[in-house]
């Protein structure tokens, strides 16, 4: 009789401590995705995207909440936050990135892709993944490429068609340590400023100048600041797409699987809205009544040749190399 009642005292033990197990793997799980861009951005509608489709997949257990705007912190911050496991996920940008993982910034180098397309062909082969295992190297786990555009120079001083016509401009550049270097070849003076606080710095003439993609410089509407828009096409810059790999290491291999698969609905989502961007933005910008000119690309690329140059002669000139040599 005593067995008995041991026995069965024993099975309701062994029930009971497996409970927890059971019910946490139901459990809600609630993650934050941070990025710098505006409403409206196409980072922001596939981040949004990305969130619908995950708890679609998971009958509403996980959760994403996204923070916009530079909500919580720069960038860099984000990357920072990323690696110690206090923010769980950002869309965020080729050259904060490339502070934490330095081979992002051979996607940089001037001229070298004349579309997103071409440098998708690159970051989606064996060079992209390449990229992802460095980053996970630095606690980073790539879900996607996102598309951050082909970068052009506005400024309020005057047009821009030559080389010259940058010389003593105050240009604002994000901590992008190639962009630097080519503001520099140009003869600009380059300033690092906050995407958050461009605008007011535009405005109150703390720069004279900035460049981005037209997606950026439309929906920030930096347009009512800045007259002059050249299309210099002068740098291609991803939107790397990233999880703590704190967060994913807390994920069930179910869980990862519905991250990824919503991960790369929302990339493409992603791509696709910042292809068909450039052209009607190109439009309204012109409505709106600012100036667009082109430039004498090959005198710009022979002035930034050098910058090519110190990054294939620096620590990651082997990745640049064959990013270069993939690309051309």
């Amino acid at each position: 009789m005593q067995r008995k009642t041991f026995h069965r005292i024993l099975c309701a033990a062994v029930f009971t401590a497996a409970l927890p197990l059971a019910a946490q793997a139901q459990q809600a799980i609630k993650l934050t995705l941070g990025h710098g861009a505006a409403p409206g951005n196409p980072r922001h509608e596939a981040a949004v995207k990305f969130a619908e489709v995950l708890k679609a997949k998971t009958a509403g257990r996980i959760e994403v909440q996204v923070a916009p705007s530079a909500q919580l912190g720069d960038d860099a911050a984000m990357v920072t936050a990323l690696r110690t496991g206090a923010l769980d996920m950002s869309a965020n940008s080729q050259g904060a990135v490339a502070n934490a993982v330095p081979e992002y910034a051979a996607y940089g180098m001037p001229f070298l892709f004349s579309t997103p397309e071409q440098a998708f062909k690159v970051l989606d082969g064996p060079l992209g993944k390449e990229l992802a295992q460095k980053s996970s190297d630095k606690g980073l786990v790539v879900l996607g490429y996102w598309d951050n555009g082909i970068r052009h120079m506005t400024n309020s001083k005057r047009p821009i068609t030559k080389v010259e016509d940058l010389k003593g401009l105050k240009m604002r550049t994000p901590p992008d340590a190639v962009l630097v270097d080519i503001m520099q070849a140009l003869g600009a003076e380059a300033q690092q400023i906050k995407f958050a606080e461009l605008y007011v710095a535009l405005q109150q003439g703390v720069v004279d100048g900035q460049e981005n993609p037209l997606v950026n410089f439309h929906a920030s509407k930096l347009y009512e600041v800045q007259q002059h828009l050249a299309l210099t096409s002068h740098m291609f810059q991803m939107t790397p797409f990233l999880m703590s790999k704190r967060t994913w290491g807390r994920l069930s291999e179910a869980d990862r699987k519905a991250v990824q698969e919503a991960a790369d609905e929302a990339t493409a989502l992603q791509r696709k809205l910042s292809q068909e961007a450039d052209e009607k933005l190109l439009a309204d910008l012109k409505a709106k009544g600012v100036q667009v000119t082109t430039i004498d690309k090959a005198a710009f690329a022979k002035a930034t040749a050098s910058v090519e140059d110190k990054w294939l002669a620096g620590p990651i000139g082997p990745y640049v190399k064959k990013v270069v040599a993939a690309a051309r």
